[in-house]
């Protein structure tokens, strides 16, 4: 199924053919920087990508399969998913996520898969509110958030990362400008 589509990208459930471009970027110390560190084995990418990312996308909120639609190739995955508090869900709450293989990255696609997919939180999935969250150490990525408006919320340490979090809240919530 298809979810959405932009100019350069195709967001989709992910397939059984996908396994191979997952594994090489779960394996790719580059791509796993700032998302947990250390390269998965390929074991573990399978399990995850089996277990994870194969079932199929509940409610429309999930990290979808990323085409780059000029070569037809799975570059990454892209998606608003459920945020999840202290004690479970936060209803009408998503967070936005962008992860794109290194090869693609400096073209402008996360920052077209975040646009994409701050509309369609809000006007599809009717969301209140759309978390992202950053390394602090993640230039680009913190660049991209700006970008969309979200606005920095504060800061958690994850073991021994830094953990930046920003906020978007529906224009519709927000209400007119003074």
């Amino acid at each position: 199924m298809i979810v959405l589509e932009t100019e350069r990208l195709l967001f989709r459930d992910h397939k059984p053919g996908d396994l191979e471009p997952f594994c090489a970027l779960q394996a790719d110390a580059a791509f796993r920087r700032y998302v947990g560190g250390k390269p998965r084995t390929r074991e573990a990418s399978e399990e995850k990508f089996r277990s994870v990312f194969l079932p199929p996308v509940v409610d429309r909120k999930g990290l979808w399969a990323a085409v780059f639609k000029p070569e037809w190739r799975y570059i990454g995955y892209c998606g608003v998913y459920p945020h999840s508090g202290p004690t479970g869900p936060v209803p009408g709450e998503g967070v936005l996520a962008f992860y794109l293989d290194k090869e693609y990255w400096g073209r402008g696609l996360a920052t077209e898969a975040g646009r994409a997919f701050v509309d369609f939180g809000f006007a599809t999935l009717k969301l209140s509110r759309i978390v992202a969250t950053v390394d602090v150490e993640n230039g680009a990525s913190i660049r991209i958030v700006q970008k969309l408006g979200f606005r920095w919320c504060g800061m958690e340490r994850h073991g021994s990362r830094s953990i930046n979090e920003y906020e978007l809240v529906s224009p519709v919530r927000r209400g007119p400008a003074p």
